[in-house]
């Protein structure tokens, strides 16, 4: 579709606004203009739906990232929650809250957005523009999938599985709140992250049994998943696949990972994931029967788990 499908919007600041966001966009969005986007499922397919915040002083500071980055970065977060439950990217509909003082970025924001949805095949149907006194990017994103992935499915013997490797936009962030440079490699993990979109869909035909993305921090994700699904997750820190220069205490706090943790009842062809997606795929532990909970451990014996992050907690 090209921009020519969009309704026609009337006149005034607002909608010339969107107009030159359109614009910006070009074959990034599409049928943008009514009350709501309307989607045709392919058939038999449900539809998952996800909304992700990015906020200034929250998630970002400025100066931490470019206005490109800022908005690709929010656009990944999004992606990464239908990843997360092996969805197939459909549309996406920001809400923009601008403040004045941002307002000579927007077309770097909205290039940041476009790349993101161009790449991931998710155009922008839709939104939302208003006056705020901070930046904040609110991406409701929709997906379809045959057979969603979820948290619940994890039984006692599965083993747990993760992309990637892990502590790099944690190293990044440790750097940036303490005034110096990140090194290029963690900062390009925090300002650059993937949404595991691809890698998820090789999963789920693999038959993972559960999965869940890397947002909070590893431990804090593990815990979701051993709530959900009702088991005892044991995890070896041993094993856990580290950026560089990152230890594995630091892994487990790192948030806004976007890899993924799934649960698998046998093996999984780690070398044909590598040889298809450029990473690692790692088993780190297993479900147990019992209470949900997590323990973690080092040489077999047990170490404290990591108070884990709330958003609420601050």
């Amino acid at each position: 579709m090209t921009r020519s499908s969009h309704t026609s919007l009337r006149g005034g600041p607002e909608f010339d606004a969107v107009r030159a966001l359109l614009a910006r966009w070009g074959d990034a969005a599409r049928d943008v203009g009514d009350d709501a986007a309307v989607l045709e499922l392919p058939r038999g397919d449900s539809l998952v739906a996800s909304v992700d915040a990015t906020i200034e002083q929250h998630h970002f500071r400025q100066g931490w990232l470019t206005p490109r980055e800022i908005g690709y970065r929010a656009a990944v977060a999004a992606v990464s929650d239908l990843a997360a439950m092996a969805a197939t990217p459909r549309a996406m509909l920001v809400a923009l809250a601008l403040p004045d003082h941002w307002r000579r970025d927007i077309d770097a924001i909205a290039d940041g957005l476009g790349e993101a949805a161009l790449e991931y095949a998710i155009p922008i149907v839709g939104g939302n523009i208003t006056a705020a006194s901070e930046l904040s990017l609110t991406l409701t994103v929709l997906g379809t999938a045959r057979d969603a992935v979820r948290r619940a499915g994890l039984g006692a013997g599965d083993s747990l599985w993760v992309t990637g490797m892990l502590g790099g936009p944690g190293a990044a962030l440790r750097a940036l709140v303490n005034g110096s440079d990140p090194a290029p490699d963690h900062r390009e993990r925090f300002a650059r992250p993937r949404a595991r979109v691809h890698e998820a869909r090789w999963l789920a035909a693999e038959g993972v049994t559960a999965g869940i993305d890397v947002s909070d921090g590893l431990a804090s994700d593990l815990a979701q998943l051993a709530a959900a699904s009702g088991v005892v997750i044991e995890v070896e820190l041993e094993r856990l696949p580290l950026a560089r220069g990152v230890t594995a205490e630091q892994a487990l706090e790192s948030g806004e990972e976007y890899e993924l943790i799934v649960g698998s009842r046998g093996d999984l062809d780690v070398a044909a994931f590598r040889e298809r997606f450029g990473i690692p795929l790692t088993r780190i532990g297993r479900a147990h029967r019992g209470s949900a909970d997590v323990v973690l451990t080092r040489a077999g014996a047990r170490v404290a788990n990591p108070p884990g992050y709330d958003h609420l907690s601050r």
